[in-house]
C-alpha cells in the first residue's frame, strides 16, 4: 500500500510544479519538513475539526527562475494523524470571488454552527489595494463560494492609519469563549473588529492593534487563561509574539517565537492544538533545486510553553513531526 502512495504522489509531482490544481483527493505520508514536496505552498492557516487537521495554504506557481508572487488559488489538505495527508481538489481561487482581479494571498478557515467560513487576501477590481472576502461552505473541504458578492474590508476603509495599498491583508479569524468573532488583520499596521454573529459582516469600528515591529501574518490562539497575537516582524520576517488576559488587550510583547525561515524572506504562521499537542505551522523556502521567497513549502514543527504560559521558540527541523 505504501508503494502504491508513493507512486501516486511520483506520478503527480511530475505535473504539480507545472502549476496544476488538484482535481482529485491524493494521499501521501509527510517524510519530514517540507511536508509536501511536489507543489509549493504558502501561508498555511489551520483548523481542527471532527478530529482532523485541515490546513489551507496558496499555491505558488511562480515558474523557475522567475521571481515573483504568482497565487491564483488555494489549497486544503487533510490529515487524522499529522503524518499521512490527503490533497483534496482545489475548493476556491482569488477569481471565484466576481469583484476581485486576482492573487490568492493568505487566508484562514473557521468553522461556526455547522458552516465554514474561509477569510482571504484578494486584489480588488475596482478600489486599487488589497481587500478581504469571506467565503463558506458546507464543509472543511468545499466547494467555496463568495459569502457577501463584496469585500469584507478594502484599502479604502484603513487610509487613517496607514496609506500603502496592502496593508489589509492576512486575515486571522478567532472565536472567543463568549461566542463573540473577531477579525484580525495587517500590514505594518495591525487591525482588528468584531464579526456579526453572521460571520460575514463587521460589528463595529475598526480598531488598531499596537505592536512592536510588526509587519503582517496576524494569528490569534488562546491557551488558557491567556490570548497569543503571533505575527510576522521585519524583514526577512521572524515570527514574534504578545500575550494578553485580554482579546482585545493591552498586548505585552514577548519577543521571538520563530528565525527567519530558511530561504524564505517571508514567515507566515498558524498555531493549533491536536489531540494534546501543539504545533507550530509554517513554511520556508527549502524544496531543492528551485524552492525560495516565491516558491514557498509548508512545513510543521512541535511548539511548547513555559510554566509561565511564554511560548519557546520554535525548533525548525528537517525531520518535521515524529
Amino acid at each position: 500500500m505504501i508503494n502504491k502512495i508513493r507512486f501516486v504522489v511520483f506520478s503527480f509531482a511530475l505535473t504539480a510544479f507545472s502549476g496544476l490544481s488538484a482535481q482529485n483527493d491524493t494521499t501521501f505520508i509527510a517524510n519530514g519538513n517540507p511536508i509536501i514536496k511536489y507543489k509549493y505552498t504558502a501561508d498555511p492557516g489551520a483548523m481542527v475539526h471532527d478530529g482532523k487537521v485541515y490546513i489551507y495554504a496558496g499555491h505558488d506557481e511562480c515558474p523557475s527562475p522567475k521571481e515573483h508572487y504568482l497565487l491564483n488559488e488555494w489549497c486544503v489538505f487533510s490529515s487524522p494523524d499529522m503524518k499521512t495527508w490527503t490533497e483534496h481538489p482545489v475548493p476556491l481561487k482569488a477569481k471565484d470571488f466576481s469583484w476581485a482581479k486576482g492573487e490568492a494571498w493568505a487566508s484562514q478557515v473557521i468553522e461556526r454552527d455547522g458552516k465554514f467560513y474561509w477569510y482571504v487576501t484578494v486584489e480588488h477590481k475596482t478600489i486599487p489595494g488589497k481587500s478581504i472576502g469571506v467565503a463558506v461552505s458546507d464543509s472543511p473541504t468545499g466547494p467555496f463560494a463568495d459569502a457577501r458578492g463584496s469585500a469584507l474590508v478594502t484599502n479604502d476603509m484603513t487610509t487613517e492609519y496607514t496609506k500603502i495599498r496592502w496593508d489589509d491583508i492576512d486575515p486571522t479569524v478567532f472565536i472567543d469563549d463568549d461566542g463573540q468573532a473577531y477579525l484580525c488583520w495587517g500590514n505594518t499596521q495591525c487591525y482588528y473588529a468584531r464579526l456579526k454573529k453572521n460571520m460575514i459582516e463587521l460589528d463595529g469600528p475598526i480598531m488598531p492593534v499596537n505592536l512592536p515591529r510588526f509587519t503582517e501574518a496576524p494569528w490569534i490562539h488562546k491557551r488558557g487563561d491567556w490570548y497569543y497575537l503571533s505575527y510576522a516582524s521585519e524583514f526577512p520576517e521572524k515570527i514574534c509574539y504578545a500575550m494578553s488576559r485580554s482579546i482585545t488587550g493591552p498586548w505585552e510583547y514577548k519577543g521571538i517565537l520563530n528565525e527567519i525561515a530558511g530561504n524564505s524572506n517571508t514567515n507566515h504562521q498558524a498555531i493549533i492544538e491536536f489531540k494534546g499537542d501543539w504545533y507550530f505551522i509554517y513554511h520556508n523556502g527549502g524544496i531543492n533545486t528551485a524552492g525560495g521567497s516565491f516558491r514557498r513549502s509548508v512545513c510543521i514543527d512541535r511548539l511548547y510553553y513555559n510554566e509561565d504560559g511564554t511560548m519557546k521558540r520554535i525548533q525548525m527541523t528537517t525531520e518535521g513531526v515524529q
